[in-house]
Parts: C-alpha cells; structure tokens; sequence
C-alpha cells in the first residue's frame, strides 16, 4: 500500500485519501458568457504529461482538508505536498524560476 503525506497530519495509507483532480485549474471569470464548447473545456478537458503533475488531494478519512500535491504519473511518487494557500514548490522535474506548468497555456 502506498503511503501519501497530508501537509496536517503527516504519512497516512492511501486509502484514506481521495483524487480531486488536476490543480490549478482556473474557474472562469465570467461563467455566464461561456458556450457550451468552453464549458466543456474546463470541466472535461485536462492535461495527462508524463512526469510530474499537480493534483488535488483531499484527506477525506482524516481531517478532510484538501491540499495539492506532485505526484509523478510515471512511477506514482509523490513528490511535493502542501498547503492550497502555498505557492506551488519545486520539484526534482521543475527548473529553477520556471514557472508551474498549470495547464493555462493552451487557451484554457
């Protein structure tokens, strides 16, 4: 059984947790003038890379506080855990002073 971290309560067993999904996901600014093909782009459409990518996690069977976390989809370690509020944190696949890959980029 893998073990995840939870930024509150330290290392736990994975069944306590569940996914949320991708993080850093933008809600749209003005949700009202979206059409039907840009709503479904931001509740459907997401990145898969290869490598290190930001997810939400959420702590359901422990303090039930989400967090965000770098989990590399390759060999699924986790790489970097914290706090929604946190910047995002660098990870052994982020540069020094690259920006977070968010999934923005793509007209998103």
């Amino acid at each position: 059984m893998q073990l995840i971290t939870c930024p509150w309560c330290g290392e736990r067993e994975e069944i306590e947790f569940h996914y949320g999904g991708q993080a850093h996901v933008a809600y749209p600014d003005d949700p009202y003038a979206l059409d039907d093909e840009q709503w479904a782009q931001y509740v459907f459409f997401r990145d898969n890379p290869k490598g290190p990518f930001a997810e939400r996690w959420v702590h359901a069977a422990g303090c039930r506080r989400w967090f965000n976390a770098v989990r590399d989809t390759v060999t699924h370690e986790f790489l970097a855990v914290h706090d929604t509020r946190d910047p995002h944190p660098r990870t052994p696949g982020t540069a020094p002073g690259a920006e977070p890959h968010t999934g923005q980029e793509a007209g998103r």
